[in-house]
C-alpha cells in the first residue's frame, strides 16, 4: 500500500514559508530573522547520504562565498525521514558538516513540515527567497550535476546575481535533479 501524500506546491511570487528549525550549532534558526538581516536567502534542502548533494557541496560552499559580502546567505535544510535513515540525524548532520567544512547554516526539518510547506520533492532543491519572504526562483543549482567543469546553465547563481542586483529573473523555475525524498507515514 502506498501512502499519498500532500506536498504544497510554492510558486514562484507567492511568500515563503516561515520557518522555525533547530540548527547544528544548537540554535533556533528563523527565516523571517534571516530576511531581516539579508537581501536574499537561499534555502536548499539537502542531506547526508544523497550523491547529488555530495557532487554539488563545493558549489554550494562558492556560492556562500561569492555571494556572501552581497547580503546572501545559504541555508541548508534536511527534511529527509531521519527514522527510515538514522544517518540523518541531527548528530550525523554536525559531522557531515564538520567533515564537509560547510560555510552556511545546516537545519533539521525532523517532521518535515517545512520541507512539505516548500514543496521540496527531491534533493538538493534550491529555493531564492528576496528581503520580503518572495520565493524568486526554485530547482536546480545548475545543468551538470556530475560535471562541475562542463556546466553552461548556473541557474541558481544567475537569479542570485539578478535579484541582487534588482534584475529580472529570466529562468524563475528548472526541473530539480536528485535524489527523491524519503517521507515519513
Amino acid at each position: 500500500m502506498m501512502n499519498i501524500l500532500e506536498i504544497i506546491d510554492t510558486t514562484i511570487g507567492s511568500y515563503a514559508p516561515d520557518f522555525e528549525l533547530p540548527g547544528i550549532d544548537q540554535q533556533v534558526h528563523h527565516l523571517s530573522r534571516y530576511l531581516d538581516k539579508f537581501q536574499g536567502v537561499g534555502v536548499i534542502f539537502m542531506c547526508n547520504r544523497c550523491p547529488y548533494v555530495k557532487l554539488y557541496l563545493n558549489r554550494l560552499k562558492n556560492i556562500q562565498l561569492e555571494f556572501a559580502s552581497m547580503d546572501f546567505t545559504l541555508i541548508g535544510i534536511n527534511g529527509n525521514n531521519f527514522q527510515l535513515k538514522s544517518m540523518e540525524s541531527l548528530a550525523n548532520m554536525k559531522a557531515f558538516a564538520g567533515e564537509h567544512a560547510l560555510n552556511f547554516p545546516y537545519l533539521w526539518d525532523s517532521t518535515q513540515d517545512v520541507t512539505r510547506s516548500f514543496g521540496a520533492r527531491k534533493i538538493p532543491m534550491a529555493f531564492l527567497i528576496d528581503r520580503n519572504g518572495v520565493i524568486r526562483y526554485k530547482g536546480q543549482i545548475d545543468d551538470r550535476p556530475h560535471n562541475p567543469n562542463s556546466v553552461s546553465k548556473y541557474y541558481f547563481k544567475n537569479a542570485i546575481s539578478s535579484m541582487l542586483r534588482g534584475d529580472k529573473i529570466q529562468l524563475q523555475e528548472t526541473e530539480t535533479v536528485g535524489t527523491s525524498l524519503i517521507w515519513r507515514n
